[in-house]
């Protein structure tokens, strides 16, 4: 919020069961009772195995339980999952989309960010809102994902925090017209960043963006990958009054600068904030 983002996307993940994982999102929640901020919050049903924890009944618990669970409350508006050799296989995230879908939750999926598990086309598959990282992305993918209309969110802090080689094939997205969205991936671990602008400096610097790419992907196409395009996002007659102001002399210095201050003012939904 101090680095002037007027929405922010909070993942559970970190709870492993039912009770914890809904616990997660309730603390998300309460944040947006209490400042001025638009939140939307994702239940990562599968993010890791618990320590001796049989693959298959952890699947299912994920499905038949948590997933139902968390739709009843209305914690959640979709469902993420770590398809990765580390981490869950396509058959186990289908069927959790499956069940994503069944309780009327959107889907977005962690895909190919250490290897090619064709992620990307199985995130199309069920109209995924977005993927992130996509490093390992191939053409098949991209294809899928242009086609489905799936946002591909770049995370060039783990990218930076992990000390990663494999970028991600950005002019691959470009020339199939997939949207590109940046995101900070603040977590503990592997992306420990809280600045909105640096994460734009490093998807220029890094990856290759042009700052308008940059600040399309911190704007406009950060609000397809939470499928609010239609509210945020743009500045637009009809869309909610959310604005932040730099002194600055041209928009590619928000991707330009490395500790940009914050702005000077953040107007949110129309009310300094």
């Amino acid at each position: 919020m101090a680095g002037g983002v007027t929405t922010i996307e909070i993942k559970s993940g970190y709870g492993l069961d039912t009770a914890s994982e809904i616990r997660l999102l309730n603390a998300a929640r309460a944040i947006a009772r209490d400042e001025p901020v638009r939140l939307v919050t994702t239940l990562l049903a599968l993010h890791a195995l618990p320590p001796g924890e049989d693959r298959d009944s952890y699947v299912r618990m994920v499905s038949d339980e948590m997933i139902p669970a968390v739709a009843r409350a209305g914690l959640a508006t979709s469902v993420d999952a770590f398809c990765e050799t580390i981490a869950f296989t396509s058959g186990e995230v289908e069927r959790v989309f499956t069940a994503a879908r069944a309780n009327g939750l959107a889907v977005r999926l962690h895909a190919e960010q250490l290897s090619n598990q064709n992620g990307a086309a199985l995130a199309a598959k069920y109209k995924a809102l977005s993927a992130d990282h996509l490093e390992h992305l191939d053409v098949a993918g991209a294809k899928a994902m242009a086609a489905a209309g799936t946002v591909a969110v770049l995370l060039p802090g783990a990218f930076y925090a992990l000390q990663e080689t494999k970028k991600p094939p950005v002019q691959l997205l470009r020339d199939h017209a997939v949207p590109i969205a940046i995101a900070t991936d603040c977590n503990p671990g592997t992306s420990p960043l809280l600045s909105p602008t640096l994460a734009m400096n490093m998807a220029c610097t890094l990856f290759g963006l042009t700052p308008d790419e940059a600040l399309a992907g911190m704007t406009i196409n950060a609000a397809r990958a939470l499928g609010l395009a239609h509210d945020i996002g743009s500045l637009a007659a009809g869309k909610a009054a959310d604005l932040a102001v730099w002194r600055i002399d041209e928009l590619d210095e928000l991707a330009y600068w490395i500790g940009l201050p914050g702005p000077e003012r953040r107007i949110f939904a129309g009310q300094d904030a």
